[in-house]
């Protein structure tokens, strides 16, 4: 079912006669639909949509014409993120840059709209351009890299021509995760002409675009971008492994009343130091599901022993 926010989205767009802007929101109505288990409605509002006489040709479609653009539905929200006071400050920035734009630009100003997130992977890069696309009600594109690169000399540049065609013609938060594939250094001894080009197509892509949309870049390896990127986007967010604070946050967030009260013991948060925040949530997770199998609140040594689980997954993922 559509929220609030989303039928008075449509109700505006109607009214505003933005058919694009109405058809954006149906089709993120329907990719909700599609999630929650409702395929038949999500298919009947989407047939609705693709069979809309105004500008058929114009209409979005979902991953036929171009596997490398996927359509997200998203319902985060920025209060549940648990990050840095200067993060939260920044995307705050970001979120109110886009709602008053139009005010920007009879001034002469543009909103921040490229976006560059770096740090360790688990951390919250993804879910802040989820966080954006929903604070924002705009549809959250994620660019997969695996259909977007090509071992075929041109092609991987002509699919990076159509994607900002699409930023430009359809507004939306466009993600493009483990962003290094693609803008690695270019002075980098092992990397190929091919590469190169791509990089240089994207670096002109970015700098003309002039559109609605938002573009974030999302990577774990900073040091390895290519210079030339770092003055093509507007802000820089950093990302880093939660403090003491954050990893309370993020346990009485998802814990809440169904813990004991010594599960924020000290020991509790010395065993989750240099865990991320998505390693901190699937502890609290597991916890949880321990906890209902066994009729038990979660207590301070459940959680010790998920998180020493997360903390052995690690130790994998660091020889890999």
């Amino acid at each position: 079912m559509a929220t609030i926010e989303q039928i008075k989205s449509l109700m505006k767009a109607h009214f505003d006669n933005d058919n694009e802007k109405f058809k954006v929101i149906s089709l993120q109505i329907a990719a909700h639909e599609a999630k929650i288990g409702r395929t038949k409605s999500a298919r009947e509002i989407k047939a609705l949509v693709e069979n809309s006489p105004a500008k058929q040709s114009n209409v979005l479609k979902f991953n036929k014409n171009d596997e490398a653009i996927e359509l997200r539905y998203t319902n985060a929200n920025l209060e549940r993120m648990v990050l840095s006071d200067e993060l939260k400050i920044r995307i705050e920035r970001v979120l109110d840059e886009y709602r008053k734009r139009n005010l920007l630009l009879k001034n002469g100003l543009k909103n921040r709209s490229k976006l560059l997130l770096e740090g360790e992977p688990g951390t919250g890069k993804t879910m802040t351009a989820s966080v954006i696309a929903n604070e924002l009600k705009l549809p959250l594109y994620n660019i997969q890299l695996e259909h977007l690169i090509s071992k075929y000399m041109g092609e991987t540049s002509a699919k990076l021509k159509k994607v900002f065609e699409q930023i430009k013609e359809y507004p939306g938060v466009y993600l493009f995760d483990e962003f290094d594939a693609i803008g690695s250094d270019r002075t980098y001894d092992n990397d190929v002409g091919e590469m190169r080009r791509i990089l240089n197509s994207f670096l002109q892509y970015i700098e003309e675009d002039d559109s609605a949309s938002i573009i974030i870049a999302a990577t774990n390896n900073p040091n390895m971008l290519d210079k030339a990127l770092f003055r093509r986007f507007d802000d820089v967010f950093e990302y880093r492994l939660p403090d003491e604070e954050q990893i309370i946050q993020l346990i009485r967030i998802n814990l809440n009343e169904k813990a004991t009260s010594d599960v924020l013991s000290d020991k509790v948060i010395e065993e989750a130091r240099g865990l991320n925040h998505a390693d901190i949530v699937t502890a609290c997770d597991d916890s949880l599901k321990e906890a209902l199998l066994t009729g038990e609140k979660v207590n301070e040594m459940m959680l010790i022993q998920f998180l020493n689980d997360r903390k052995r997954l690690l130790q994998y993922r660091r020889v890999n």
